[in-house]
């Protein structure tokens, strides 16, 4: 009864279900107690009626009645009673009639006045009229009470019949009505739930009712000050990497100058470190730039403010320009490196995120694969969905950190390289903008070694898939070559 009461205690719906249910309940069941009292009346006056018709159809027609005419016997007792009569007996209060064969069923007073009375005889009670005739002879309608009795709870049963067959078909068409009322409350809710953290646009109030605008209208309050705070922390993140480019600029001249000089050799190496650590420092502005345009509010799709791209973006030229940007890199640690995939894929993404995204896979695979190692790049389509894969043969991620990787400046302690632990981050800020997912695993399942990451982009495909088009996503653990980059990229 607790966990009930705390339900409906916290819902509206049900309360209102409630009470409404209670409400109809009370009123029904009144209804149907007025309703039983006034059929039980009309079924006794219907039958005083009948008892008068019967005394009114002796008076006018002068049939001869018995003095005491038996029930069982012959005589017009007979001819009323049965099974399916109301079991009426009509009898002659005079005692100077001549008497019939057998005694009176009702000892009757003969003094009773004209009219209708329940009297309480040996029998049971009985109910009687009694009326004279023109001639002045007085006649008694008599009928058991207890056959009225049945045929009026009969009567007035059949009329609050009724109310009970549709009580409960109204308690449920009064919950179906509510449930539908409050369904666009659902919606609401449904859409709100499918939001992601950026998507902080206003709440439609049209097909909504006007009780419920005015809540609406105070969450479009909320969201919009809670995207002024975030847009305020990301300008003020943007601003200060801004801010500190110059000096950092300014610093990489002076330590280029300063490797010019002629240094000692622990002077070059400290200068070599110096160089590094500035390094560093300028790509961790870079990324945290990345991330603050990443994860700014996106608008609603179509709006004149959001960020929909104006036209399909070839997967194959991001690509390419990724790779030919980093090939010293690959070079320098002899890296094999895999391309396979569609011939081309155009897709509904803007082209910077699209090159932030690829960029910063590209850039962990590249840093945390050894000399000598293997990266597999793969995409292809399902559908008008859009499947990048970027598999490397490096460490790998396991299992118990594969969802903290993605919290900003979190590495994986033992790995051994430096970095700033944004890169996941901004990949998956990214993907949650466009309704993207990012997945993590194994490259090869059965050495548990190597990370092997897949975005699925539901619906970014643009045109329709021809036969050459569906290439299954390469697997490091069955990579059976390497596939040359001008040959794997359609140009």
């Amino acid at each position: 009864m607790d966990g009930l009461e705390t339900r409906l205690n916290g819902s509206i719906q049900g309360q209102l279900s409630l009470w409404l249910s209670l409400v109809i309940v009370a009123v029904g069941v009144a209804a149907g107690v007025f309703s039983y009292r006034s059929a039980y009346d009309e079924a006794n006056e219907f039958q005083d009626d009948l008892l008068r018709q019967v005394g009114t159809m002796f008076e006018r027609h002068r049939l001869p009645v018995p003095f005491a005419a038996d029930a069982s016997g012959p005589g017009a007792t007979a001819a009323l009673s049965g099974d399916e009569a109301p079991q009426m007996q009509v009898q002659a209060l005079d005692p100077a009639a001549p008497a019939a064969s057998g005694p009176a069923p009702l000892a009757l007073p003969l003094t009773l006045a004209p009219g209708f009375h329940t009297l309480a005889l040996t029998g049971g009670a009985q109910r009687v009229y009694v009326t004279t005739s023109v001639a002045g002879q007085r006649l008694a309608v008599s009928q058991p009470q207890a056959v009225r009795d049945i045929v009026a709870r009969e009567t007035a049963l059949h009329a609050t019949l009724p109310f009970t067959l549709l009580l409960p078909l109204l308690l449920l068409a009064v919950r179906y009505v509510v449930r539908r009322l409050f369904r666009s409350v659902t919606r609401l809710a449904a859409e709100i739930d499918r939001r992601s953290e950026q998507s902080l646009h206003p709440l439609a109030t049209e097909a909504l009712a006007a009780e419920i605008r005015p809540f609406v209208a105070a969450i479009n309050l909320l969201l919009a000050r809670v995207q002024r705070a975030m847009e305020a922390q990301q300008r003020f993140v943007a601003d200060a990497a801004h801010e500190l480019r110059s000096p950092l600029t300014a610093l990489s001249l002076q330590i280029e100058r300063l490797a010019k000089s002629p240094l000692t050799d622990d002077a070059r190496e400290r200068v070599q470190a110096l160089r590094e650590a500035v390094a560093r420092s300028r790509q961790l502005l870079e990324q945290l730039l990345a991330l603050a345009r990443a994860q700014a509010p996106s608008a609603p799709p179509g709006s004149p403010t959001g960020s929909e791209p104006r036209e399909p973006v070839a997967l194959s030229r991001v690509l390419r320009q990724l790779l030919e940007e980093r090939m010293p890199l690959i070079e320098a640690k002899s890296l094999d490196l895999g391309v396979t995939g569609s011939d081309e894929l155009h897709l509904r993404l803007p082209e910077a995120d699209l090159h932030m995204l690829m960029s910063n896979l590209l850039d962990n695979a590249i840093r945390y694969t050894s000399a000598q190692g293997a990266i597999e790049l793969a995409c292809h389509r399902a559908g008008a969905d859009a499947v990048l894969q970027l598999c490397d043969s490096g460490p790998g991620i396991a299992p118990a950190e594969r969802e903290r990787v993605f919290d900003p400046f979190y590495r994986v302690l033992g790995s051994g390289e430096i970095g700033s632990g944004l890169g996941l981050s901004i990949v998956r800020s990214i993907a949650e903008r466009w309704g993207a997912t990012v997945t993590l695993d194994w490259a090869d399942a059965q050495a548990q070694r190597g990370l092997c990451v897949t975005v699925h982009l539901p619906g970014a495909v643009v045109g329709r898939p021809t036969p050459h088009q569906a290439v299954a996503p390469a697997s490091m653990a069955k990579s059976a070559a390497v596939t040359q980059l001008d040959s794997s990229l359609p140009r």
